[in-house]
């Protein structure tokens, strides 16, 4: 499968160096293998290829050299920074990782002004429906996608399995992975038991604003501890967190408590959870595609005020509210949600994503109500 990302990157190349992170295997290195036909690629977790790295010995005569997991190497921007300005003739560069490059931002950045960065994310249905190259999709192909989708992950080798017991099985070694070789080679964490437990008690959070206090009760220890774990799980692409949107004018609005979600959505038991967790991560990759490739800003929150009424997701553009979303297994009845916010925000589209739904409808309040899988195979806001 072409992934959404081939075209621009490869276009890219011929400009600057590019970046490109994303959670462990989501295709990054499937992907990078695919932009040309004559490539090098060094990967710093395996030791023959970190000595050529440090001794600078890959291929000069090929089109493309691939630095993967060069993250977890010690002051490695600096390193790349030396690579791009010694060299005037050389291979594009492609450097990849399963962690987010922009963490280094805080010491500085000696690569600006040298890249493009890229975030591939797993599949979602706007990209699977893109695969097929079909002018229309009709709601029973697009709720199978979903329950393909939530039975599955969007993580392509579960995925293009199609079996449970595959996805069951790597399931169990994907996160293992993370915390045990990953996370030990970039952080100094003490107890991995300690991480272990934090994800599995963060399955059962999702879509919840995020209580630290009640996360350092149950794992006995301190509220800067829990903190720096979940830095450390969001750094790492196991979660990611939303945080509320904000401004003056909404009296009794909540300020900094966040939501959390797993790129991994299928770990959370709950179904209507899982189900806005995949919705979540869809509405992120297509954000942070628009933001990539398209340079356009738009960002993703949600609403919640202190009376308890809350609207799952908020899309912002140029940092001013755009569309209020709901997302609902079978519920039809348009949400009292939405007017809880409306004489904040007047005017902006209300849309509400009903799974089981077989045709779309618009409400006298405005409200569009139509069928999940369909709307995010368009993603049209």
């Amino acid at each position: 499968m072409d992934r959404s990302l081939f075209h621009p990157i490869k276009e890219d190349l011929n400009k600057k160096m590019v970046l490109l992170s994303g959670p462990r295997q989501c295709g990054k290195t499937y992907l990078s293998e695919h932009l040309v036909e004559s490539y090098d690629y060094l990967n710093f977790d395996v030791p023959a290829d970190r000595m050529r790295l440090l001794k600078g010995s890959w291929a000069v005569d090929r089109d493309l050299v691939i630095f993967d997991e060069l993250h977890k190497m010690k002051k490695w921007k600096s390193w790349l920074k030396g690579v791009v300005d010694a060299q005037t003739v050389q291979p594009k560069i492609l450097v990849t990782g399963s962690a987010k490059m922009n963490t280094y931002k805080k010491v500085g950045d000696s690569l600006a002004g040298r890249y493009f960065s890229y975030r591939l994310y797993p599949f979602d249905p706007k990209e699977i429906v893109q695969q097929e190259k079909k002018r229309k999709i009709s709601v029973g192909e697009m709720d199978s996608v979903v329950d393909r989708l939530l039975n599955l992950s969007g993580f392509p080798e579960p995925y293009l399995s199609g079996s449970v017991g595959y996805y069951q099985r790597w399931m169990r070694t994907h996160l293992d992975v993370i915390l045990k070789q990953d996370i030990l080679e970039t952080e100094s964490v003490r107890s991995i038991k300690q991480l272990e437990t934090l994800a599995l008690l963060l399955t059962e959070r999702v879509g919840s604003t995020l209580s630290y206090n009640s996360l350092r009760e149950d794992l006995y220890t301190d509220d800067k501890s829990v903190k720096r774990w979940v830095d450390v799980l969001e750094n790492s692409y196991v979660v990611f967190r939303i945080y509320p949107y904000y401004q003056k004018s909404m009296i009794g609005g909540l300020k900094k408590a966040p939501k959390i979600y797993f790129y991994d959505y299928c770990r959370v038991e709950n179904m209507a959870h899982r189900l806005e967790n995949l919705v979540a991560l869809s509405l992120l990759k297509e954000i942070h595609y628009r933001q990539d490739v398209l340079g356009q800003v738009y960002d993703l929150h949600f609403l919640r005020n202190k009376q308890e009424k809350e609207v799952d997701f908020l899309i912002t553009k140029n940092k001013k509210p755009h569309v209020m979303i709901e997302v609902k297994q079978g519920d039809d009845s348009s949400s009292g949600s939405f007017s809880a916010f409306d004489k904040y925000f007047p005017g902006i589209s209300k849309i509400q994503l009903v799974k089981n739904l077989t045709k779309p409808r618009k409400t006298r309040q405005g409200v569009l109500i139509t069928p999940l899988g369909l709307w995010l195979s368009k993603m049209d806001f």
